[in-house]
């Protein structure tokens, strides 16, 4: 389980040419790094759905459909609100960004409270991480996850408090959009473990 660096420290501004790689390096190996680990945790969820295809099948009828759809919405919607807040920054909108990025940010903490009630629910119903090898694959990979979308968390909050603070502006958004980057990321692996685990593709 890797501890990802978030969008610190800055880079240069940011300017108009559309070829530039958005946000800044550092953010990028650490995306790398965060893909690569899930690359692996995926390579075992393939190994022991492999070993074990009617665990799989089973333990994939009693998960809460439901909870992962919720988890999903919050996940993307999020995502696309502080996409939102990046245009809205470039077109020197700092009010409309920062608005944004609030709402980004209180959807993204939408996740661990939606997570805490499916765990919650997941017990009540005898599954735990001792319930078979599905769900011993399920905890690792979304409770993984989680720790990276608690970084992602804070990352919100420290480019929020930049914002605030007037960090960011039409000519330099790279902390912004480096933060973007990261949960667009995390975003995407959630969109593969969901079908993996609730529904089982």
């Amino acid at each position: 389980m890797s501890s990802l660096a978030l969008p610190l420290p800055e880079t240069p501004p940011a300017t108009g040419n559309t070829s530039r790689i958005p946000g800044n390096k550092g953010i990028w190996v650490g995306i790398t790094c965060e893909f690569v680990e899930f690359l692996v945790l995926f390579a075992v969820y393939f190994v022991a759905r492999a070993h074990f295809p009617e665990s799989f099948e089973a333990g994939s009828e009693k998960l809460s459909r439901l909870a992962g759809t919720v988890i999903t919405l919050l996940m993307v919607t999020s995502s696309f609100f502080i996409a939102c807040s990046v245009v809205a920054i470039r077109a020197n909108r700092r009010r409309q960004s920062l608005y944004w990025l609030i709402g980004g940010l209180v959807l993204a903490l939408g996740y661990p409270v939606a997570k805490y009630f499916e765990i919650q629910w997941n017990l009540g119903h005898g599954i735990n991480g001792e319930s078979g090898i599905f769900f011993t694959v399920y905890y690792y990979l979304t409770f993984n996850h989680l720790v990276h979308a608690t970084w992602g968390i804070l990352g919100i909050l420290w480019v929020l408090a930049r914002h605030l603070a007037g960090g960011y502006s039409a000519d330099d958004y790279a902390g912004l959009e480096a933060l973007a980057s990261y949960w667009h990321a995390t975003d995407i692996i959630w969109l593969v473990i969901f079908p993996f685990f609730y529904v089982l593709v």
